[in-house]
Order: structure tokens, then sequence, then C-alpha cells
């Protein structure tokens, strides 16, 4: 499999495309005005307590305050506690801790998913600085090793690797999956990097003023080549020499071995010639075809995401039982493929066709389960119903591509759909009823799009009904340029 980090950058924008054989697999936008925050650190201060939804709003010196659960504030209090100097003093009880959580006390928080709609971002005291390899965890104290690791020899050499390290007691790590089967030598290495960082990030939150941002994540390409450029990459391809030459720096300091992959792109459209810029239409398009013409309908919310499989052009030769479970093989497939590609994250409903056999439909999960095995983002499966129906939850960490990309259409206010040309002509109608009550008028213009006036015109008996009525002459005038949900009366 040949794989493919593509980076396109513009003057208002940075596009990172991951492709394999050709095919579209992640895709990420960064914009200046849209940068996100998420991992980033900041000395906060607390703006609110409110018990009652157990959180705290924290000014972190975004417009939109940040927010926290109280019980995040307990676990990091506690932890404290139990680390804390005692001589001779008595040690402070939960309870204590808990008294000091009050307006304007600084925090130290980290920032774990972006706002969306009038959120503000979601913050966490459980602070976290990602390396290649290792995740440092200061005020942890333990070391955890990536559920995905999951041969026991291995978690027990990267265990044993870290238990080395003279850590101080109240400094942890997480070993993230790219360090399996890693050497020795590359993990201290990451892991004296990360501790070196968090030395001098330790002196600026101690002289930094509350609000303020004392560590700053990665911006997109950086983050992507941490987090996604291995050796089974092939190529990193970039169209911008200076981003090229920032890239190579970087590269010199963590990822030496890699460098030799990277290549500046000299020719005049990156993502059309690796055909990368068709793909990234699709992936706005609501309905995706299968390779067997059925296709998924991909319907977003805010807060849930619904798939719908349907047979389509489905022509195989087999009983019905046996091409929905074929159908829903391929679907489940390609909505794995979707909700990485799309980044998708909530509450998903996925409703598969009706399939009888119990083992179909567990095969079918399992098939879900597989395509999902590689998602960076935590999700959840509950399980698949006898009506075909998954129920899953996703993280949403970022803002999505769909969210920067598109803004609810003006004409139908997000509806996806408008007012037909009869139910504006009985509008019209009221419209006009409340705008000749009560005044002396010889004669009314309307201004109507075509398709309104011609439902009008279908059975003109109202309309004479109206100005005999109101003693007025009514004149209809045609407007192709109007919308068709307008209606301007004088």
């Amino acid at each position: 499999m040949s794989k493919e980090i593509l980076i396109n950058v513009e003057p208002q924008e940075k596009r990172v495309a991951i492709v394999s054989d050709g095919r579209l697999e992640e895709f990420y936008i960064e914009r200046p005005q849209d940068k996100t925050i998420v991992g980033n650190i900041y000395k906060g201060k607390i703006e609110a307590v409110l018990q009652s939804i157990n959180g705290a709003f924290v000014d972190i010196g975004m417009p939109k305050k940040g927010f926290l659960y109280l019980s995040e504030i307990e676990e990091t209090f506690e932890y404290l506690a139990e680390h804390e100097p005692v001589n001779g003093a008595p040690r402070k009880t939960k309870k204590d801790f808990l008294k000091e959580i009050k307006k304007g006390q600084e925090i130290l928080v980290q920032v774990v998913k972006e706002s969306f709609g009038t959120k503000g971002p979601r913050l966490s005291t459980h602070i976290g600085i990602a390396g290649r390899y290792i995740v440092l965890m200061p005020q942890e104290g333990q070391i955890g090793i990536s559920r995905r690791i999951e041969d026991e020899g291995e978690r027990k050499r990267l265990r044993h690797i870290l238990s080395e390290l003279k850590l101080p007691k109240d400094i942890g790590f997480i070993v993230r999956t790219a360090a399996l089967g890693k050497s020795k030598q590359e993990l201290i290495r990451d892991a004296h990097f990360l501790l070196k960082l968090w030395k001098r990030l330790e002196d600026k939150i101690n002289k930094a003023p509350a609000p303020s941002l004392v560590y700053e994540e990665y911006d997109l390409s950086l983050r992507i080549i941490r987090d996604s450029f291995t050796e089974e990459v092939s190529k990193l391809i970039v169209d911008s020499k200076p981003e090229y030459y920032r890239i190579r720096n970087f590269m010199k300091t963590f990822l030496s071995y890699l460098a030799r992959k990277i290549e500046f792109y000299r020719g005049d459209d990156l993502f059309a010639e690796k055909d990368v810029e068709r793909q990234i239409h699709k992936t706005f398009e609501t309905k995706v075809y299968l390779k067997s013409k059925a296709y998924i309908i991909i319907e977003p919310t805010e807060g849930l995401v619904v798939i719908d499989v349907n047979s389509g052009g489905f022509r195989g030769k087999m009983v019905q039982e046996e091409a929905a479970f074929r159908i829903n093989c391929e679907a489940a497939v390609e909505a794995a493929r979707q909700l990485i590609l799309r980044d998708l994250g909530g509450i998903i409903v996925i409703d598969f066709i009706d399939m009888e056999k119990e083992g179909h439909r567990r095969e079918v999960l399992n098939v879900l389960k597989r395509a999902l095995s590689n998602d960076k983002a935590k999700y959840d499966i509950l399980g698949i119903s006898k009506f075909g129906l998954v129920e899953m939850t996703r993280e949403r960490v970022h803002k999505t591509v769909h969210t920067l990309s598109y803004q609810p259409c003006p004409y139908c206010q997000g509806r996806g759909k408008i007012k037909s040309p009869v139910t504006m002509a009985i509008y019209a109608f009221k419209e006009l009823k409340k705008f000749v009550k009560g005044k002396t008028l010889k004669e009314i213009n309307v201004t109507l799009n075509p398709a309104v006036i011609d439902e009008i015109l279908k059975d003109k008996v109202p309309l004479r009904s109206m100005e005999h009525k109101f003693r007025v002459k009514i004149n209809l005038i045609s407007n192709p340029a109007l919308h068709i949900e307008d209606i301007r009366i004088a």
C-alpha cells in the first residue's frame, strides 16, 4: 500500500490530505481565523462556580468562557492533598479544597474540545503534552500504555523502559500507539524532550498572569507529522517552499530518519494532480455510492449523525438476506471511512438494511469495528439491534471540515427545504390582508417570484374577491430575481 501525506498551503488556508493508493483517507483544513485551540494550556481564572450543573466557567482570555467539570477540579485537589508536605500541620481534606473553589481563583487548564455553536471550549485539569511516542502527564505520577497496544509482551517491554527513568513523583507518562516496536533510545529521547519542555513551562506558568496562554499546540502541518508521519508513509509532499524548509527543520530535531521522504512540489496544483480535489468535493455530498451501486446517506445535525444504508441500484443474483448482508458489509467499511474522513462526532446511528440472521448482524458489526480500528478518535459502539440499527458515539474535538467550509443557506436558513409556490401564494394573501386592514388605498403593488404569481393566477377568484372587499386594485409584479419566500408590498 502506497501512503502519502500531501500539504497544500495558500495565503488563506492550509490543507492536509492523507491518501492510500490514491484514495483519500483523511483530510484537514486550518485557517488563521479558525485555528484550533485544542491542546493549548492556559493559566485561567474561575469566573463562576455552578454547583447545580457540577461545573465552573473559566476565563482563559478567549471571547467565550471555557467550561470545566467540578469533578475534575476535585480530582486535582485530591491528588495535591496526597502529595503536599505536611510539615507538622494537619493535612487538608477534600472538603477544605472544595471550599477553595471560588470566583477569581487561578487554575491551570487544557482545552480538550473546541467551541461548538453557543458553547465555549471544554477544559480539563488533566494536563497532557504529546510527543511523538509519549504523552507527558504532569501531576499524574503513573505510567499508562495505550489500549490499542494489545500484545502483553510489548506492553511489559514499554513499561519497563519508562520505569527505568528517574521521574519526579508528580510526573507520569502515557505511551502512545506509535511507540509500538520502537527502541529504548527513541522512547527515552522523547521522554527527556518532554521533561525539559515541562520544566520550561513550569517557569512560565509561575510568572504568567491569569488569564494567559502558557503552551500552544503545534499547527496543522507539524501535528500531522508528529501523529501520522510513520515509516509506512512513502512520501510527504508540500507545495510551499517556506513550509517545506520549516518542516525539514522540524524533522531534523525529531524525525531525522524520515527527512529523506519529504519532497517539494514544483507543479501548478498538487491536489488536482493527485486527484484529491475531486475526492474532497465528494466529502460534502449527502449521498455516497458504493461499488455495488448501493449507497449510504449521511445526515449530520448538531448533536446526532444519521447514516442510512440503501440498496439503490444493487443487482446481485442472490436471495434477499444474502444481498442485505453483502451490502451492509460494504456499507460498514464506507461508513467508517466517512466518519474518519469527515471527522463526524457525537451520537451516531447507522441504519443498516434489515437482516434476519443473528450471525450476519454480528459479522456486520465486526466489519464496522475492524474498519474503525485505525481511528485516532475515541469511539464506543453499543451493538446492533434486530432492526439493523447500530448506535455509537465518537469523540468530537475539532470543528469539522464541513463546518469550516459551509454556512447555513441564507434562503432556507439551514432547513434544507424552501416553501412551495402554493404555500407562498396562501401566505401572500394573508400578508395582503394585514397590509390593507384599516387603510384606505386605491392601488397596491405586490412583487413576487414568478412561480408564486403563476400559482395565484391559476384561480383568480380569491384575488378578485379581495379587491372587491377592500375596494383596492392589486397589481402583481413578477421579479425572477426575488427569492420564492420573499414578498414585497407597496
